[in-house]
């Protein structure tokens, strides 16, 4: 994929809106070809329960998602909810009991060797823990040029230099001479993401698996890494994935926002009508846990009853409905007795499955 001319310079911040959001990418047509997309994806793992007895544990349960260049969804669920296993079954770390991965609009057919190595210089993962992900006893250089020498071996010495000078400038670790001969163990929390944002860039990716980046980090340097991402989508064409918890950090960050729970994604849609008018109560359940869920309107009250409940996530069950039930303060019989047919908002690509959205006028139901 040829990349575009950078529209916004290393080190700045991108473009916000009037409610300090950052500018969002424009919207892709119902044609448009994602360059990754899960289908009716499933992943399974084998357990036991507290007793020891055998359990299947559902992580992914029928998920639907896709990514477009230059656009960045988030991933928001709590621990157990299947967000990393996603990103993990995009990075070929885990393999679909059921379904497809798809990129650039054909089935992955990965065998190792040279397609493998084709494969993971399109889709790189960024880990949660910048203190692990990079090896102490290697300095800033070699962690970075170490990886264009793999993906590039006919870039000369002199190149490579250049190359991963350059890497560093983009992850705005400026200027790059400072930082090329420290250890990781000298830089903050802030600086080695910043690395190991640049170790990932090295490959000119078209993905970008950012698994919960800032979680780690002082919440004073949290916002410099989102702008960071904000940027690399803006100047690079980078498709993002950015999984997290927090759904204040996806609104600023992210143009569409997938609530996941139970190994689902319960609610999808464009940013700003997941969070002015959510329609799951989970998804309220998140919201009012946000740290001011009365901004999301402008109000000076909140918005969503919170939802106190917090046990965690079962994914062992097998219901043919939701499984966030047996928390839900308005469930039905039927959310546990049915399968969850899916609602599409008719005013944008807000989609829900919950019943909820069988008595709101805006939703209709899929076939």
């Amino acid at each position: 994929m040829t990349r575009p001319e950078p529209r916004v310079s290393a080190g700045t911040v991108p473009a916000q809106d009037a409610d300090g959001r950052l500018a969002l990418a424009p919207d892709h047509g119902e044609d448009a070809v994602p360059v990754l997309e899960a289908r009716d994806v499933h992943v399974h793992f084998s357990g036991t329960d507290s007793a020891g007895r055998p359990v299947t544990i559902r992580a992914l349960d029928g998920v639907d998602l896709k990514l477009f260049p230059g656009q960045i969804s988030a991933l928001v669920g709590e621990s157990g909810s299947g967000k990393t296993t996603i990103a993990r079954l995009f990075a070929l770390i885990h393999k679909p009991t059921h379904g497809e991965i798809m990129h650039d609009g054909k089935p992955i057919r990965v065998r190792g060797g040279r397609a493998e190595r084709a494969y993971y210089r399109k889709v790189q993962l960024i880990y949660q823990d910048p203190f692990a992900s990079l090896n102490g006893l290697k300095k800033v250089r070699t962690i970075v040029s170490r990886v264009v020498k793999i993906h590039f071996p006919r870039l000369g010495r002199v190149k490579n230099r250049e190359r991963t000078a350059e890497l560093l400038e983009k992850a705005n670790m400026t200027p790059s001479a400072r930082y090329l001969d420290r250890y990781p163990t000298d830089l903050s929390g802030g600086q080695r993401q910043r690395i190991a944002i640049a170790r990932a860039l090295a490959v000119d990716p078209d993905v970008l698996l950012a698994d919960e980046p800032t979680s780690m980090l002082d919440a004073s340097i949290r916002l410099d890494v989102l702008n960071l991402l904000g940027d690399l989508r803006e100047s690079e064409n980078i498709a993002v994935l950015y999984i997290t918890h927090d759904i204040a950090s996806a609104r600023y960050l992210s143009d569409q926002i997938h609530v996941m729970y139970g190994g689902k994604i319960i609610e999808s849609g464009p940013t700003e009508s997941i969070i002015s008018a959510p329609l799951h109560p989970y998804t309220k359940l998140l919201l009012g846990a946000a740290p001011d869920p009365a901004r999301f309107k402008g109000s000076g009250t909140p918005t969503h009853e919170p939802i106190t409940d917090s046990r965690p996530v079962d994914n062992s069950s097998d219901i043919p409905g939701c499984r966030f039930a047996d928390r839900c303060p308005v469930a039905m019989p039927k959310c546990t007795s049915e399968a969850l047919p899916l609602f599409r908002s008719t005013q944008d690509a807000h989609t829900v499955q919950c019943w909820q959205a069988e008595n709101a006028a805006e939703y209709e139901r899929q076939s």
